[in-house]
């Protein structure tokens, strides 16, 4: 399929964001304070605990991106473990914008 000049200016402005996204990947930046309510931050963390050990099982591209969402959750469940402070109901803690921004994708995705 051949690309229309809007789709194919998407395709370069999309090959720009990867190229910032590197750039930011090597950079030091601060973690962002989020407030989370106590469930959810409650699963995040039992997605940390969750023994997940093994060969990978053979996978699309579809998976992979569960997979690594899957992951994104156990994280900022571990960030929850070092460092959550529970306050009436919610969880307030500190996280890399990696994982804000995998929260914020997987939530635009929802159908």
């Amino acid at each position: 399929m051949v690309d229309t000049e809007a789709q194919a200016q998407y395709r370069r402005d999309a090959s720009v964001l990867a190229a910032l996204g590197s750039h930011f990947a090597t950079a030091k930046l601060p973690d962002v304070e989020v407030r989370m309510p106590r469930a959810l931050a409650d699963t995040a963390v039992a997605a940390w605990e969750r023994d997940d050990e093994g060969p990978l099982d053979s996978e699309d591209l579809e998976q992979r991106i569960q997979r690594h969402r899957a992951a994104s959750l156990a994280l900022i469940g571990l960030s929850i473990v070092k460092g959550g402070r529970p306050d009436d109901g919610e969880v307030f803690v500190g996280l890399h914008l990696d994982l804000v921004g995998d929260a914020l994708t997987a939530a635009e995705d929802l159908p």
